[in-house]
């Protein structure tokens, strides 16, 4: 194989694996780790506790649990408004502040301190809250 074929051929591979999708979470696993996130948030929709209830947090906009009052840092960041989308909750879920505050465009803090460092529980709890 010439240079410049072995060159297309990697440049072609690597076009192909940065457009395919992120591998998905296990949800049976995510579950499992909910149980930390559990202490502070409930799945059952209507059901806030420390934090607000999660059910069909995926997909949802800013600030719209009902019943929940939200911290200051979070309202910030919904006056620029977002969705929980798999994108958002990647980042949130390994630093909350840090996310807000990138998106309010000033320094926030979130009332949730939790932070999941491993980007496969990141995933695979994103993957169980799909489900809820």
């Amino acid at each position: 194989m010439t240079y410049l074929r072995k060159l297309s051929f990697v440049a072609s591979s690597l076009v192909i694996l940065a457009t395919a999708p992120a591998m998905a979470g296990d949800t049976a696993n995510g579950e499992k780790l909910f149980k930390r996130c559990a202490a502070c948030h409930s799945i059952e929709a209507g059901v806030n506790k420390v934090g607000p209830s999660l059910a069909g947090a995926v997909g949802r906009e800013c600030g719209t649990v009902e019943g929940y009052k939200y911290g200051r840092g979070y309202l910030a960041a919904c006056e620029k408004g977002f969705v929980a989308d798999e994108a958002f909750l990647t980042d949130y879920l390994k630093d909350p502040s840090a996310k807000l505050s990138e998106i309010a465009g000033s320094k926030e803090r979130s009332k949730m301190a939790f932070k999941l460092k491993k980007d496969e529980d990141v995933a695979d709890i994103i993957e169980f809250l799909k489900t809820k």
